[in-house]
């Protein structure tokens, strides 16, 4: 009943006017960069850090959790009508989507998406206001060593889990951690690595590093690649309503998608994509239609997206109740903690009771306004799939300035933007992913201090980082955290590529 009484005062805290303002941005923000490709929730929420600097924490990271929610809605509408995922975890839906959307079911498949979205949100977001207590009651008996440990799992976490390679994650990571070092040490005293610059001595500015490295990297990314030929716009046909022969295919399909997505998503070594595959491979197994399969499937774009949706709650289990980031979204709003001087934990719940419960709570609302967004006005969504590509990244690259301009008025802090900007461009140019970067500058000073904590408690023994049973599992879990990914990813893209040869034949 604790669980109940704290989600209802966290309702209190959601429904207040302002509080319903930010969710109904966040969510609108949310499905509009999901529909259009190439801009994700994370790229969003970096471009908002500096914006939203001086603004109430609580209304601030709603919006953020609203961008989140929505991104997943709307990826599903580039994947459908454009064959062009938006996000990873939209992959799997372009399959059959895009098959039903050239069959004139444009607007039955956008529905069950839609719909599957509400569904597995509204479960999924229940679920975590359950599991999270839990969680947060076991973290609550980590000392030093445990924490050290959970900052290990969350970098081979994020190492692993992005980009092609574990070796180039590594690397990204080690960028990150270096970058970390920069300033003064908070034990000594001492200045590291500042090079006799002044500005250097407070460290780097995450906000800074984060909209240079996903808003002006991607920009500059997208303009390297040139020319390309017009995207080409699947019209939605007929009506966006679903018949009752498409509601009783779907609903199975939904509950089942989010079973599996939310569990995946909580995982520190999960993700949405691994969801999806996982749902879209289960209902191929299931289904009564299996000609369908490759053809335009309604279970085929039902279940992945409810996975999708589930596992963006799932994420939200160990980044508030633990600190660890298990993607590039949940990475940049770890860091929309640390702008307000939080940081995400057992002790956020203790001590920021009603700004973590406000925040599960308007999760809750933010799918409702997601139901009410997607289904009435995708016709409003599908017409900014029109807007030139220079426009937009042109518009990308003035407000990541302006923000920046705007959160620490500096000539260096421009130069840093600029720099950090043309490193994501030269990481994304050769395969290496950005958000590692960003967990290493965030975690890499929070290790450093638990371990010299833990290293001071056992007198300069190492092996005191093995001594509890916890610190010892978690660092195994870092392991398999490393090693889990690739096997899974490997059988995951080994099954979508045989769908993709089977639908080609």
């Amino acid at each position: 009943m604790q669980t109940f009484d704290l989600l209802m005062q966290g309702l209190l805290v959601a429904i207040q006017p302002m509080n319903l303002l930010y969710a109904l941005v966040g969510v609108t923000l949310g499905t509009a960069v999901g529909v259009l490709p190439g801009i994700g929730p994370a790229l969003t929420v970096a471009l908002l850090l500096p914006v939203t600097y001086k603004l109430d924490p609580a209304g601030s990271l709603i919006m953020f959790a609203g961008i989140y929610y929505g991104g997943m809605y709307g990826g599903s509408t580039t994947s459908i009508l454009l064959n062009t995922p938006g996000e990873s975890a939209s992959i799997v839906t372009a399959l059959e989507g895009n098959k039903m959307a050239r069959a004139g079911r444009g607007g039955p498949a956008l529905a069950t998406a839609a719909i599957g979205s509400f569904v597995a949100g509204l479960i999924a977001t229940i679920a975590l206001a359950f599991i999270a207590p839990w969680v947060v009651k076991f973290a609550l008996s980590f000392g030093p060593a445990e924490y050290f440990a959970l900052m290990v799992l969350s970098f081979m976490t994020v190492s692993a889990a992005f980009g092609e390679s574990a070796l180039r994650g590594l690397t990204a990571l080690g960028i990150g951690l270096a970058l970390g070092l920069i300033g003064i040490d908070l034990q000594s005293g001492q200045s590291r690595l500042a090079f006799g610059v002044p500005d250097l001595l407070d460290g780097v500015e995450v906000t800074t590093l984060a909209v240079a490295m996903f808003a002006i990297g991607e920009t500059l990314s997208i303009a390297g690649q040139g020319k390309r030929a017009p995207d080409q716009i699947e019209p939605v046909k007929g009506s966006v309503w679903m018949t009752a022969q498409d509601w009783a295919r779907s609903w199975k399909a939904w509950l089942r998608g989010t079973l599996i997505g939310f569990p995946i998503g909580a995982m520190p070594a999960g993700g949405a994509e691994i969801g999806t595959f996982f749902s879209y491979a289960a209902e191929k197994k299931l289904t009564k239609h299996p000609e369908e399969f490759g053809n335009g499937a309604i279970e085929g774009v039902a279940g992945p997206e409810a996975a999708n949706n589930a596992s963006a709650a799932g994420t939200l289990v160990p980044l508030l109740t633990l600190g660890l980031p298990t993607s590039a979204t949940a990475a940049i709003m770890l860091a929309g903690f640390q702008q307000y001087g939080l940081q995400p934990g057992p002790l956020l719940f203790t001590n920021n009771s009603s700004l973590v419960w406000g925040l599960i709570a308007s999760l809750l609302i933010a799918n409702f306004m997601l139901l009410i967004l997607n289904l009435p006005l995708v016709g409003v969504w599908v017409k900014l799939l029109a807007i030139p590509r220079p426009w937009l990244y042109a518009g990308i690259l003035l407000f990541a300035t302006l923000g920046t301009i705007g959160a620490n008025p500096s000539v260096f802090e421009l130069g840093m933007l600029l720099a950090f900007g043309v490193m994501g461009y030269v990481m994304r140019r050769f395969g290496y992913p950005i958000a590692p970067v960003v967990v290493g500058l965030i975690l890499g000073p929070l290790a450093e201090q638990q371990l010299r904590r833990a290293l001071a408690i056992g007198q300069g023994d190492p092996t005191v980082l093995v001594h509890s049973p916890i610190s010892a599992t978690l660092l195994l879990l870092a392991f398999l955290a490393l090693v889990v990914p690739l096997i899974l990813r490997a059988r995951g893209r080994g099954r979508v590529l045989a769908e993709l040869a089977a639908n080609e034949d």
